[in-house]
């Protein structure tokens, strides 16, 4: 069965210090996504794993770039929809074709996914293996 890692973006970079240190309004909040993008494509192509990476898109106004073949996929919610909802819809669809780890630290989305059949991991569980 094909492994998925759906990361909650801004949980990670929230948590990270290293990420949050270089968050900020505007452009800032850009590198810091960059940055943690680069992080994942990195642990997927080392791995056997496919990384789904969603982002609070609410109020994002930029075209997302055109993806290549060894990208990971990278996700912005949708105005008036949160990056937690596309996380739990995602893992309630899937979850029983494919081996799950959500990543967040958001309690309420872990206990959802895990009700779908996806694993939950906190941030500090996905550093540990990345």
């Amino acid at each position: 069965m094909e492994r998925v890692l759906i990361v909650d973006g801004h949980s990670v970079i929230f948590t990270t210090p290293e990420l949050r240190s270089i968050h900020g309004p505007g452009l800032q909040g850009e590198v810091a996504r960059r940055e943690l993008i680069r992080i994942l494509t990195d642990y997927q192509d080392r791995n056997e794993v496919s990384v789904v990476l969603v982002f609070d898109g609410q109020g994002m106004n930029s075209k997302p770039e055109p993806r290549q073949e060894k990208d990971i996929m990278v996700i912005y919610s949708r105005q008036r929809q949160s990056a937690d909802a596309v996380i739990e819809r995602l893992a309630a669809s899937y979850a029983e074709r494919y081996d799950i780890n959500v990543v967040s630290n958001d309690r309420a989305v872990l206990d959802s996914v895990s009700v779908s059949g996806a694993h939950a991991m906190s941030v500090r569980s996905m550093w540990e293996i990345v």
